[in-house]
């Protein structure tokens, strides 16, 4: 379980406001897992724990999921706030 320490983090990093920037947001954390996974090797059990945390989130739509971004969930009202998104 000691690998759990370095994957279960990556759950708690917010996705960012700005939607132009959640498909880099999103490879960057797809890249970080897919190498963690390579180099570490994880036990199955870490994998399995870390995996099924992801589908819960990502499954219930809390907003929290880098995967993707369900269409029910509405953006924060600071997303819409030019001062806080300006591009």
């Amino acid at each position: 379980m000691y690998c759990l320490q370095w994957l279960l983090p990556v759950l708690l990093i917010p996705k960012p406001l700005n939607p132009a920037l959640w498909f880099n947001h999103s490879m960057f954390m797809g890249f970080y897992l897919l190498s963690f996974l390579l180099e570490r090797k994880p036990c199955t059990i870490c994998a399995l724990v870390f995996l099924a945390a992801l589908f819960l989130i990502c499954y219930s739509c809390w907003g929290n999921c880098f995967l993707y971004h369900c269409s029910d969930s509405p953006l924060p009202d600071s997303a819409h706030d030019p001062s806080i998104v300006g591009t």
